[in-house]
């Protein structure tokens, strides 16, 4: 029984082929899905129901690193800002830091007295 030795080959490139229009399709897929953009915000609402902490895991970490060390933002822990200068510094940003971090006023207030008291 003789083969014919091209079959292997043309069985791989039809599945290499139709590997390739199953990935296309699907980075379609995806591609729409990442233009959309980020995923929803939290809402004003749920930052009232966030701790400090809890909002500093969602907005701050990437900047003022997992132990407040600093990164491409300053170090937090140890800082020697007063709890009014920290609020200004959220509230209006300034130094690369974008403005209104945090909404809700009170919040605001609970924010800049927890960053205060880093060590």
């Amino acid at each position: 029984m003789k083969r014919n030795p091209l079959i292997p080959f043309a069985l791989i490139a039809i599945f290499g082929i139709g590997l390739m229009l199953l990935f296309s399709v699907k980075g379609i897929g995806d591609g729409k899905e990442m233009a959309g953009g980020e995923k929803e915000k939290p809402k004003t609402e749920d930052i009232a129901n966030m701790s400090p902490e809890e909002i500093y895991k969602g907005k701050c970490i990437s900047c003022h690193g997992e132990n407040y060390e600093g990164g491409v933002g300053p170090k937090l822990a140890g800082n020697d800002l007063s709890v009014d200068e920290i609020k200004n510094r959220i509230k209006n940003g300034g130094g690369g830091m974008p403005a209104n971090l945090v909404p809700d006023d009170k919040k605001l207030a609970e924010m800049a007295k927890w960053v205060s008291e880093l060590k």
